[in-house]
């Protein structure tokens, strides 16, 4: 007879096709039923944090939800940071656990759901009669608001009988958010009608635009106005026409390309929140600009938005185009027409020559090559992310760790698509949380070659997923180690200040050998020509290759631009 944790495997499995977790008392009988009662996979991790990090970026590279489990206690406080994070980054997911007996905590057991209240997670605790309905609830919510929910199963409930497993309804997805009411409209007409009288309007999209599928309404409504376009850190992709994007906005961005963003006169930002770091600290638009908003969000982010619409991106990126269309009156295009077919036409005031062909958008997006070793005789970074940079496989995902070290591939390492590109750790400024993305984002993208870029900092704190990772993506999955020896972003920030550097520094560490240790391959990267191993690599097969360690041993006396703003901001 089922028991309560198969009756909560078996209903995550007909929604869920992945779980995340380090096995142990609390959770033991649900992972026997995902193992011997469903087609769920299991991967096992060596550290709780690591499960929800592979959850998450689980997720981040496949848009599905995907669960993860650890035990109660000690296995669950050890999966908050992550836990945080991805509420932080609005990742939908289901934290399984075990949780303290009905007849009260023991000396081991903590107040669960109140730690997972404090970091933003809501608790759903199964019963003996409701653990299938209790299961859908949870992931609906999940789903609904766009974070993670914990599942707990008390540990005197976990192996009772519950009877046969009861057909639960399917969770409910919410449909996208339609711009309502005359306001709105009346906004649309407004960004409408701006857009069309720019002389230099100025598109931005962010990672909300991409999870709402509007990459090619955008690309007709940004051929449809003339206008350049750009992207948030997480939206790099979005807009399918390279030839006028100016990359990533912020401290990431080219100094060329946030000049010409300073020069639009009307600017409209679809599924981005604006934070400090998109906006250059309140920096990337002019005085001038007039800046509209479109996001699920229930009110503007920022000061600096003049005008707001709360809607789906996709949605209100069809309706501008529809709009734009309409005003052509009699030779406006055939109304069977797709916005894609009709974006030939530029519907503008701005002249025959649009902005974005008067302008060098291709030098505008250009970052410094650097020099191939750094006044202390340690490699450049920026060379090297661009020799890097030339020698991954084109099908790279891309997962990042916090740190210093984030500006060199965010700036030097294009993707395609936001979801070849993921930053787990930064929405709550954390590290160590690389490695066992790589986890996540190979289950979900098999086919690929997952790339880790992390620093020896995080890279030493997460050591203990090295393992996972290379276990989950031999033959498919590299790492790039920023190794200054040091703490990067504190001895920038507080070093130069005067603070003492000794707490800042780390004893250079051999992460080839590392990566030997658990049947990986480390090089030890000095000089440019010691990446001719990446070469080769990325030329032999999946079956030929193990996971690839590359140990860089860069200066730290090179500061990434976006730290640099930083820097003057705190001074």
């Amino acid at each position: 007879m089922p028991t309560v944790s198969a009756h909560v495997a078996l209903t995550l499995a007909q929604h869920i096709d992945h779980v995340f977790g380090v096995m142990g008392n609390g959770n033991a009988y649900f992972l026997d039923a995902i193992e011997k009662q469903t087609d769920a996979v299991f991967t096992a991790v060596r550290h709780e944090q690591g499960a929800v990090v592979a959850a998450d970026a689980h997720f981040r590279a496949s848009g599905r939800i995907a669960a993860a489990t650890s035990t109660y206690g000690a296995g669950f406080t050890n999966t908050l940071t992550a836990l945080a994070e991805a509420v932080q980054a609005h990742v939908p997911l289901v934290l399984v656990v075990g949780d303290e007996p009905t007849s009260g905590p023991r000396p081991w057991d903590v107040d669960q759901i109140a730690m997972a209240s404090a970091v933003g997670a809501r608790t759903y605790t199964t019963g003996h009669a409701d653990a299938a309905a209790t299961t859908v609830i949870a992931i609906e919510h999940a789903l609904t608001y766009r974070v993670p929910v914990v599942l707990a199963i008390p540990y005197d409930v976990a192996s009772l009988e519950a009877g046969p497993v009861a057909e639960a309804p399917a969770p409910r997805i919410p449909t996208p958010l339609a711009p309502r009411g005359e306001f709105a409209d009346g906004m649309l007409d407004q960004i409408a009608h701006a857009l069309q009288s720019a002389e230099r309007p100025f598109l931005l999209a962010g990672r909300g635009a991409w999870l709402s599928g509007a990459s090619a309404p955008l690309g007709a409504l940004a051929e449809a106005t003339g206008a350049l376009t750009a992207s948030t850190a997480l939206g790099r992709g979005v807009f399918p026409d390279t030839r006028y994007d100016l990359g990533v906005t912020g401290g990431f961005g080219a100094e060329g390309a946030m000049e010409l963003i300073r020069q639009a006169d009307v600017a409209v930002v679809f599924g981005a929140s604006l934070n400090q770091f998109t906006m250059r600290f309140g920096e990337l638009f002019a005085p001038g600009t007039r800046v509209f908003q479109i996001d699920v969000a229930p009110a503007a982010t920022h000061a600096h938005v003049g005008g707001y619409v709360r809607a789906d991106a996709r949605l209100a990126a069809e309706a501008l185009v529809a709009r734009l269309q309409s005003s052509r009156g009699a030779t406006a295009v055939a109304a069977d027409t797709s916005a894609e077919e009709a974006a030939g036409t530029r519907i503008s005031g701005a002249g025959t020559q649009s902005w974005r062909e008067s302008v060098d958008v291709a030098s505008a997006r250009t970052y410094a090559e650097g020099d191939e070793l750094a006044a202390d005789g340690r490699l450049d970074p920026r060379s090297a992310a661009r020799r890097i940079a030339e020698l991954l496989p084109e099908d790279r995902v891309v997962v990042s760790d916090g740190g210093h070290f984030i500006g060199w591939a965010n700036m030097y390492w294009p993707v395609t698509a936001p979801d070849r590109m993921m930053m787990v750790g930064t929405a709550f400024q954390s590290i160590g949380q690389g490695w066992p993305s790589i986890v996540g984002a190979t289950r979900a993208r098999p086919e690929q070659t997952i790339v880790l870029t992390s620093g020896d900092g995080g890279g030493l704190m997460a050591i203990a997923d090295l393992e996972s990772a290379v276990r989950a993506a031999a033959g498919r999955g590299a790492a790039v180690i920023w190794n200054d020896a040091a703490y990067g972003a504190e001895v920038n920030l507080y070093g130069l200040k005067g603070l003492a550097e000794g707490p800042m520094l780390i004893p250079e560490v051999d992460f080839a050998a590392f990566a030997a240790a658990v049947g990986a391959e480390g090089v030890v990267v000095r000089t440019l020509d010691d990446l001719d191993r990446l070469r080769s690599w990325a030329s032999e097969g999946p079956a030929e290759r193990r996971f690839l360690v590359l140990d860089l041993r860069i200066s730290g006396t090179v500061i990434a631009p976006y730290q640099e703003e930083i820097i003057r901001v705190n001074s």
